[in-house]
């Protein structure tokens, strides 16, 4: 270590004020905090300090997300070896030539062969936004004279695991570069940011190519159009336009993720588990997440009280709407972003609240947009700043009055 840290300090001042190099001194901070502890400290009088600073937060976010990751990567394989044990075809893409020159057979039983077949799918997508959003981020710090810091490395995990297995990767990169651009970087970066920037990303692709983010065929890694017997639709996609057809459903594989969809969205026991790491280091917040499952439970129950002949999203039951789609995923990791939420305590629980209901109205009510959660937590992410006002507000009426003579 010692040998690694005597070439950093050689090196170093190439990239200082003065060097050669100095333009591209934002590229080097982002790769001096990532491999040594930042030097900059403070010198002068007490302060008060926090352990959890950017870069431990969002590691901690990295930490709680491997289990989705892992997850997804070995569902994107099953769900195609599965396909194709059906009698689906092998997509006719350069991954599956890969998998297929290698000698590999198709076993959904077989783990190995299921994970690897998934991160023929994962790993570039990931690839891909995480050099679209480097270029941006480093450009952007560039030009504002920034350091690089840490807060694409959770966006550029996020995006991946919201997006099919089957969106083109070029895709990937606009997708990246939208939600880079226009929701962090025109506000000034991470920290300055009202919007969350991969859900910008994600809802961008959405309505720019809804045939490649809706239907039946994007969520598995296989052509299984001819097929009988076997749809591609999700179950949230497929409980929007068939009455009852959760009654034939097993909760349990929702609930676990053995189900088509996102390649990290279909996992709300990982989502779970995720939701403990960031609530044990306090990363997320537990107001939010309240918030969010009780707007849910009411919202479902009103509509289920309601009922529909025509609609049968009406009769989706609460414990159903939390294990599919992205419930569960959105709600951990993104309705709980620190900077795009809520700041107060009681404005964090009002605005988990505000995306409990949303998210559901928006897959109620308009079943042709089953997936709901995503756009009532980037809805809600605009009328946060206006809820912490109110609650600010309200607390300084109450000490007025009760402090007035």
């Amino acid at each position: 270590m010692k040998f690694l840290r005597d070439i950093h300090d050689q090196v170093a001042p190439l990239f200082e004020k003065g060097g050669k190099l100095e333009k591209l001194y934002p590229l080097w901070e982002a790769h001096d905090t990532a491999m040594f502890t930042p030097g900059k400290v403070t010198k002068t009088a007490s302060h008060v300090r926090d352990g959890m600073d950017l870069k431990r937060m969002m590691i901690t976010v990295v930490v709680a997300l491997v289990p989705c990751i892992v997850f997804a990567i070995y569902n994107t394989g099953y769900q195609a070896q599965y396909a194709i044990s059906r009698g689906a075809l092998p997509l006719d893409d350069w991954r599956m030539a890969l998998y297929q020159a290698a000698g590999l057979s198709f076993d959904p039983g077989n783990v190995l062969l299921c994970m690897l077949h998934g991160a023929l799918y994962f790993v570039p997508v990931l690839a891909i936004g995480f050099a679209a959003g480097a270029v941006v981020e480093v450009g952007g710090a560039i030009i504002r004279g920034h350091d690089v810091n840490e807060g694409f490395l959770v966006t550029g995990m996020l995006l991946p695991l919201t997006l099919p297995p089957t969106i083109p990767l070029w895709m990937v990169a606009l997708g990246t570069v939208f939600g880079l651009l226009f929701g962090k970087e025109v506000f000034g970066g991470t920290g300055t940011n009202f919007l969350n920037p991969a859900l910008t990303a994600r809802v961008f692709l959405f309505f720019a190519y809804p045939g490649f983010m809706s239907g039946t065929s994007p969520w598995i890694a296989a052509d299984f159009r001819g097929v009988d017997g076997f749809t591609g639709a999700t179950f949230l996609a497929q409980a929007a336009v068939t009455p009852n057809v959760l009654e034939h459903m097993d909760w349990g594989d929702a609930f676990t993720g053995f189900i088509a969809g996102s390649m990290g969205e279909t996992s709300a026991l990982c989502a779970l588990i995720g939701l403990v790491i960031l609530l044990i280091t306090r990363v997320g917040s537990w107001q939010t997440v309240t918030g969010v499952a009780f707007g849910t439970v009411l919202m479902a129950n009103v509509f289920n009280w309601i009922g529909s002949d025509t609609n049968p999203m009406f009769g989706v039951p609460f414990y159903w709407h939390m294990v599919l789609g992205g419930w569960a995923f959105g709600t951990v990791f993104m309705a709980t972003d620190p900077v795009s939420s809520a700041f107060t305590n009681i404005g964090k629980f009002y605005y988990g609240l505000g995306i409990g209901f949303l998210s559901i109205l928006i897959r109620v009510v308009n079943p042709a947009y089953p997936e709901g959660v995503m756009l009532a937590i980037l809805f809600m992410n605009m009328f946060a700043p206006l809820i912490d006002y109110f609650v600010v507000q309200a607390n300084i009426n109450r000490r007025l009055a009760r402090n007035a003579i």
